[in-house]
């Protein structure tokens, strides 16, 4: 075999490999957003999660089946789709098709922030949106470009965050976020989750939520999940992912934020965020 020919080979098979493995932008200059992509995604399977930003993603090519709280959708190249924070989802691709997507998740603060600027909201609660998918080629386009900006080196902050701004100002206009239905009249189920959120670290017990909640074990359990889609337990799993994350885009050592987000062992983080997050933490963190 030639010195090309091998040179050739050895970077199709860096190229295989890399193309499975998802790619993560962040920039310490634009807290506020994050980017994630993968092009070859046909091992690529999430379990029921959630986020606690707002997520907006571009289904690139093959097909995918898409899970959004009650809704079940079979997508495709040009899909765009849309998770409001907390709703619990999923997307998992067809088998042997090869699927690839471009997703950005989003602080809600920032994006509430913007929705006040726009005129959508006069309080201060973050107005969700009622779509979960749409087929919009501008939005499509936009979703790539920003893509492409975001990880582009030679792109200056200042751009940037322009392109973000133009691109979710873009979002407010087209989709017109309405307020959802108050699916928590009485508070109790958002002070339960809350009360997860803030203490997601520690070796919780179902009675220590129920106390927080005002709410019996039994009352607690079924109606959270009819809520929020998943059960206590889960919302903590999901939360301490959300904190390991956070943790991880600091450089911290994965051994002791396992440790810290109340995880068992490095191991168990591991197993734990490759099924919520379809990546590993060192993919992660680097």
């Amino acid at each position: 075999m030639s010195e090309t020919t091998a040179a050739a080979s050895e970077v199709k098979n860096a190229y295989a490999k890399s193309a499975s493995a998802p790619r993560f932008w962040r920039n310490d200059a634009l807290p506020f957003i994050e980017a994630r992509s993968i092009d070859d995604g046909r091992k690529v399977c999430y379990a029921k999660h959630s986020h606690e930003t707002f997520s907006i993603g571009a289904v690139t090519g093959g097909r995918s089946v898409y899970l959004n709280r009650h809704a079940r959708e079979w997508i495709g190249a040009g899909a765009v789709v849309l998770m409001n924070p907390d709703d619990v989802h999923a997307c998992n691709p067809v088998a042997g098709e090869r699927w690839s997507y471009r997703m950005l998740h989003v602080d809600v603060a920032w994006l509430t922030k913007l929705q006040h600027e726009l005129g959508f909201s006069e309080n201060h609660a973050f107005r969700a949106f009622s779509q979960i998918m749409t087929l919009d080629a501008a939005l499509f386009d936009g979703v790539n470009r920003l893509c492409a900006i975001l990880a582009d080196a030679d792109a200056s902050t200042l751009r940037k965050e322009s392109a973000a701004l133009t691109f979710f100002s873009d979002v407010q206009q087209k989709l017109n976020p309405a307020r959802l239905p108050e699916r928590d009249a009485s508070g109790q189920l958002a002070r339960a989750a809350e009360f997860i959120a803030e203490n997601c670290t520690r070796a919780l017990k179902l009675e220590d939520v129920c106390k927080a909640a005002g709410l019996s074990a039994s009352h607690l359990i079924r109606a959270f999940k009819q809520r929020y889609g998943m059960t206590p337990h889960a919302y903590l799993i999901n939360r301490r992912i959300q904190y390991s994350r956070a943790q991880l885009r600091r450089g911290r050592l994965i051994a002791d934020v396992a440790l810290d987000a109340g995880f068992a062992d490095q191991a168990h983080l591991q197993r734990t965020f490759k099924r919520l997050v379809a990546a590993t933490p060192g993919q992660y963190r680097s």
